[in-house]
């Protein structure tokens, strides 16, 4: 990513350390202000206010994103994925609560931020579940502290987290593991073999696309032969049971020949087992 960063509302600086400055330097709001612009924002859908909402509450979503600098990821992003959730709890910011926004717009800043630290930390995604977000970043940050967890750390965590002792131990594996190159480079070791040498792209050789088209035209060739072997009532039975759109039912069908609905399903018994005898015989 490039180190220019822009602020939202078009507010443009031209690099990283010029954006920190910048949203530093941005008044704050009293108590009094952000309420009557958040009430400007509800009740009027006054977008200046919010605009001002945002820009005055830059700098705490800094500080927030500064709490996940560990994760190797650029703090730039990681910002700005904050001011987008910082956006959002604008939009949902109901000044009559009683708190200040700086503690409504936290969950949903944190929130983004998780979600952008859960997408890139690795290529696999380590955590899909909310249970499994949670204890992802719990327990990295427990793992600054700690080595490998003991069974009475792994314990405590399960139980603190509610989650059994299982999936802590399977994050830990998760978070201990290291993602591999699929391509070889000159500076792997001698030992490692790279998955392109091992993991084959089937369906991709042109002899076994070949080969799947023959086998499927043989195959419909050979269904539309016993098809056509069948009498006109049996082959209507099942087209009109396995083939159409709107499938017919047994009572539907006996109505249409006038016999009943167990005489229907005889028939198409009977249809069915010559169809498999034709196809067994082909192959």
């Amino acid at each position: 990513m490039s180190t220019a960063l822009t602020l939202p509302l078009n507010v443009a600086v031209g690099t990283f350390d010029a954006y920190l400055n910048a949203v530093n330097q941005m008044s704050r709001l009293t108590a009094e202000q952000e309420t009557a612009l958040a009430l400007r924002f509800r009740d009027e859908g006054d977008v200046n206010a919010a605009k001002e909402l945002i820009m005055s509450n830059l700098r705490f979503v800094v500080y927030v994103a500064r709490g996940y600098s560990g994760y190797g990821l650029p703090l730039s992003d990681i910002i700005q994925e904050g001011n987008i959730g910082l956006m959002k709890a604008v939009k949902r910011f109901d000044p009559s609560m009683g708190v200040r926004l700086v503690s409504f717009a936290v969950h949903w800043i944190k929130a983004e931020i998780h979600e952008y630290v859960i997408k890139n930390w690795r290529i696999v995604k380590i955590a899909t579940t909310k249970a499994q977000r949670k204890l992802f970043f719990n327990l990295r940050k427990s793992k600054t502290t700690l080595g490998f967890l003991s069974k009475d750390e792994a314990s405590a965590i399960a139980e603190n987290l509610g989650v059994d002792i299982k999936n802590v131990y399977e994050m830990e594996k998760r978070l201990n593991g290291q993602d591999m190159s699929f391509d070889r480079s000159d500076d792997d070791e001698e030992h490692y073999t790279a998955p392109e040498s091992y993991l084959q792209a089937h369906g991709t050789d042109p002899a076994v696309l070949l080969e799947n088209i023959d086998l499927e035209e043989r195959e419909q060739n050979t269904l539309n032969s016993a098809l056509a072997e069948l009498d006109p009532r049996s082959l209507d039975i099942l087209s009109s049971r396995w083939l159409a759109n709107e499938k017919a039912t047994l009572h539907q069908l006996a109505e249409r020949y006038n016999v009943s609905a167990e005489r229907i399903r005889q028939l198409e018994q009977n249809a069915m087992k010559k169809l498999k005898a034709a196809v067994i015989l082909a192959a």
